[in-house]
């Protein structure tokens, strides 16, 4: 989690970060990640403010937090700033680390209840005496805002039948990069290297509903198979796993990785993803970075999630979550 704060925190950075690297030598075109999510923030802003006009519906999200994790707390406090950019009621219900399971899973069903509420997220990680997936499993399908339960995972995962009300953030925002960069999947052979039910997993059916070929990291012999590979989405959570030399010539790569690694600067270490980025970056075609690559797209997706949810609670069609 606290790389995923770090991740966020550094966009800041962003400009000079690019400019850093697109003078590093690479050939590749870099994804601005938080350039994208910018133009998704301000188009959820708009169909916001149309569904307040039209039906006086305010999206609304809430957030549950448990304990005082410092990383927790400032993620929680990004999602709530980027809530009211967006112009969305915002719900902040805070415990402390000792709080029952019962009253957890109490606060859930008010926030069920409440007509005000579209979307409930409950951060991780809760503590170890609390049931995660219990609490998560009593979110209604409706105000899934995280995309996470059984119900959207099944309807994303069928060919042919409704679609899920909501999709995971971070497998939504890979395919948000791929499309709004113009890559086309259809045909293409890719390579979703992890398999977790938070990206990999998802992203791989994603990318398999549009029509792309799909391997995963137990798949054997992984880096021939990385070399054939149009996209690659690497998600396996260690450090530069994939090797720049994996990546075939004029590959897209999606970069999900968020470690660290020793580095003579003030704190002794620096942010790197799960692919060699500076090796990678002289072969591939496109690339994001690490930060401001898919580190952005997540809080964005949360946004466009809670307000397809709100559409869904006014009887509204869902805005597509990618391309049909």
């Amino acid at each position: 989690m606290l790389l995923i704060v770090l991740s966020i925190v550094a966009c800041c950075c962003v400009p000079a970060l690019l400019a850093r690297l697109r003078g590093a030598g690479g050939a590749a075109r870099l994804i601005d990640g938080k350039a994208i999510a910018a133009a998704i923030r301000r188009e959820v802003k708009q169909h916001s403010e149309a569904l307040i006009a039209s039906h006086k519906v305010t999206p609304g999200l809430a957030v549950v937090l448990v304990g005082a994790r410092t990383d927790s707390a400032t993620y929680v406090k990004m999602k709530k700033k980027a809530a009211a950019e967006v112009g969305f009621h915002s719900i902040d219900k805070t415990f402390e680390e000792s709080v029952t399971e019962e009253a957890l899973l109490q606060c859930v069903q008010e926030l069920n209840s409440d007509p005000s509420v579209h979307g409930i997220l409950v951060q991780l990680p809760l503590p170890k005496h609390i049931d995660e997936a219990k609490v998560l499993e009593s979110i209604r399908v409706e105000k899934d805002a995280d995309g996470f339960s059984s119900e959207n995972v099944g309807n994303m995962c069928l060919r042919g039948g409704k679609p899920p009300l909501a999709v995971p953030c971070t497998p939504a925002g890979c395919i948000e990069l791929l499309q709004r960069s113009g890559v086309a999947v259809r045909g293409k052979e890719c390579v979703v290297v992890g398999r977790s039910n938070i990206v990999g997993m998802p992203v791989a059916h994603m990318l398999q509903s549009m029509d792309g070929t799909v391997c995963h990291s137990k798949t054997a012999g992984l880096p021939a198979h990385v070399r054939r590979a149009d996209i690659v989405v690497a998600a396996i959570g260690a450090a530069e796993f994939v090797k720049g030399d994996w990546i075939k010539p004029g590959a897209i790569v999606i970069d999900v990785g968020m470690n660290t690694k020793p580095a003579d600067t003030a704190k002794g270490f620096r942010l790197c993803g799960d692919v060699d980025f500076d090796a990678a970056s002289r072969r591939a075609s496109a690339i994001t970075p690490v930060p401001g690559g898919v580190g952005p797209m997540t809080i964005a997706m949360l946004l466009k999630n809670t307000l397809n949810l709100a559409r869904h609670a006014a009887g509204l069609p869902r805005l597509p979550l990618r391309a049909e």
